[in-house]
């Protein structure tokens, strides 16, 4: 196969599994997505949707967050780790979005990285998810799968952002980068992954990939 020809088998692929994607994040704005992805760093999905909840029940909006302290909110969030940063995030850039955007989430990248504890991933996938804004935000099952699907030889998630957006059409990012996390939870997972189970890899993966593979099983 030519690497177009294996490009849109993943994306056919994708389609036929996933037509529609959930988000993974419950959310209901964009102030709330904000947050639950900044809280997801170095945690799970799962983990920061039993969390943000019991938070956006007292705080669901910067108005209300900032009446909050930093040792308050770090209180709410400890389950999910790293609550010292995540905390201090949380009430710096609420207190940055009643000054300079009026209580509301910029629709911005520029903007939205400049905020405390926002990097460039949280960025693109508000982007992304709030605003429908083209993006590719890479996560640890995309830069898995992308290596395994020889689509990257990126040591990190930047060449890996690159390399997506160079060759997955613009107009399927928003969708497709949900896909692959799916993809990659379902079928594709770092442990406990079953080759037979996984189409996409077995299909078009890296030949060393699936030659390292059957060498561990043997």
């Amino acid at each position: 196969m030519t690497k177009q020809e294996k490009v849109d088998f993943v994306i056919d692929t994708l389609n036929e599994i996933y037509p529609t994607v959930p988000i993974p994040l419950e959310h209901k704005d964009p102030y709330t997505l904000l947050i639950a992805v900044l809280l997801s760093a170095q945690s799970t999905d799962v983990r920061v949707n039993q969390i943000t909840p019991i938070l956006f029940e007292i705080a669901d909006n910067p108005y209300d967050m900032v009446k909050l302290s930093v040792e308050e909110i770090r209180e709410i969030i400890k389950p999910v780790g790293l609550s010292p940063m995540k905390s201090k995030g949380i009430h710096g850039l609420s207190e940055i979005l009643i000054k300079k955007y009026n209580g509301f989430v910029p629709s911005d990248f520029q903007a939205l990285e400049s905020l405390p504890a926002v990097g460039h991933k949280t960025a693109s996938v508000v982007m992304s998810q709030a605003f429908n804004v083209p993006a590719f935000p890479v996560d640890t099952h995309i830069h898995r799968l992308m290596w395994r699907w020889g689509f990257t030889n990126g040591k990190n998630a930047v060449q890996t952002e690159k390399d997506a957006k160079r060759l997955f059409p613009e107009d399927c990012w928003n969708k497709l980068h949900l896909q692959i996390i799916w993809y990659g939870r379902h079928y594709s997972p770092a442990r406990g992954w079953n080759l037979d189970n996984d189409i996409i890899t077995k299909t078009i993966g890296r030949k060393s990939v699936i030659k390292e593979y059957y060498k561990t099983k043997k």
